[in-house]
């Protein structure tokens, strides 16, 4: 779909990388500039054969140059690069891009069509702009990270950085925005993403039913609070997700188990004195995690397990779709051809031949940059 689009990729680590993943694994031509050093994902975290696993997830399907933007040479290059190209992606911190000489109205002079989007963990303007920053610190500061707390009300620590994710596609939503607005009007445009703003966006329903309500964990019967809307404990010690919202599929389920006598009891709290929540929470854990598994294919009652990350590899409905690939890389779309995509790249693999290819170089010139330390 995006067959002739050429983005050029500042970005390191994963909000960034994983917003131009989505858009190559649609056709785009991402050209990846890392430094000499290479994108820091390539070396931190966990490591398979000495590369960076986080590096690994979010880059196949690119083009990898490295170019030291710390010399005049290696601005000036970029600067070609991206005077051929459709899209700019960059997430350093505010300013350092217009430091460099590659900010965007020293872009659009150049390329006055130009596509132009920096994340940021706070945007671009503000008080807070250039903090250093993490996703944790986003999920915090949205209000995201609240609604997840233990039985005592202490926010739980996520294991997956949630507000990078959703960062990275906003930034890959206001990407395509700005192309389909470019092929009405043929200009320019510039994307400042937040991703605490992005995290923030999410909480539209909770912050109106708190203003109205005063409850601080949206609606209702979503969080946990009626019997069939929950998640169960099974005999094996593993959990499964009822969400039998509408009548029917609660009708369902209290059919599908013989306990037809649960059917009025839909809408009722998960407290403690509520003895049909103890019977359904007794049943749940009189049946393995497989059986209930079972059940939930046979009978349409919006059951499903809760996997664990290892287990999407070979649960069925993952297996049908060729969501997750033998080498654990985890496709976007499952409606696309499995894996055409090329694998992540070497630091600077394509080097030689993306400045060949559109700015028209020799070898010689290649050569003598190499040895400056300008790619």
């Amino acid at each position: 779909m995006l067959s002739g689009i050429v983005i050029i990729d500042f970005s390191n680590y994963l909000p960034g990388p994983f917003a131009t993943l989505r858009l190559a694994e649609m056709g785009a031509e991402v050209i990846k500039i890392e430094p000499l050093s290479g994108d820091p994902s390539r070396s931190t975290g966990p490591q398979k054969d000495g590369k960076g696993l986080v590096f690994l997830a979010n880059n196949r399907g690119k083009k990898s140059i490295t170019i030291n933007l710390k010399e005049n040479e290696g601005r000036e290059l970029a600067l070609r690069l991206i005077a051929g190209a459709d899209v700019v992606l960059e997430s350093f911190r505010p300013g350092v891009m217009e430091k460099l000489g590659l900010g965007y109205e020293k872009v659009r002079a150049l390329k006055p069509d130009i596509i132009y989007c920096s994340i940021s963990g706070y945007g671009q303007q503000g008080d807070m702009s250039k903090l250093g920053s993490h996703d944790l610190n986003y999920m915090a500061l949205s209000g995201v990270l609240s609604q997840f707390k233990d039985e005592n009300g202490r926010p739980v620590h996520p294991s997956i950085t949630m507000a990078d994710y959703v960062g990275g596609m906003a930034a890959n939503e206001r990407i395509l925005a700005g192309l389909v607005s470019r092929s009405l009007n043929g200009k320019s445009s510039y994307h400042s993403i937040s991703i605490t703003e992005a995290m923030a966006s999410m909480l539209g329903n909770h912050l109106l039913v708190e203003k109205e309500t005063g409850e601080a964990n949206g609606i209702s019967v979503l969080n946990g609070s009626i019997i069939s809307y929950v998640i169960y404990e099974t005999l094996d010690g593993r959990y499964v997700s009822l969400a039998a919202l509408e009548p029917k599929f609660w009708r369902n389920f209290c059919f599908g188990v013989n306990r037809e006598e649960w059917i009025e009891a839909h809408f009722s709290k998960t407290i403690e004195d509520n003895p049909v929540y103890f019977e359904v929470k007794k049943l749940f854990k009189s049946r393995s995690f497989q059986e209930w598994v079972d059940f939930s294919i046979k009978v349409d009652c919006c059951l499903t397990p809760v996997l664990e990350v290892g287990e999407l590899r070979t649960f069925p409905y993952f297996l049908e779709k060729k969501t997750v690939a033998y080498d654990g890389q985890v496709k976007m779309h499952s409606d696309f051809e499995m894996f055409t995509i090329a694998p992540p790249p070497y630091k600077g693999e394509h080097t030689d031949s993306v400045l060949k290819k559109f700015l028209g170089v020799s070898d010689e010139e290649i050569s003598m940059w190499k040895k400056r330390g300008i790619i």
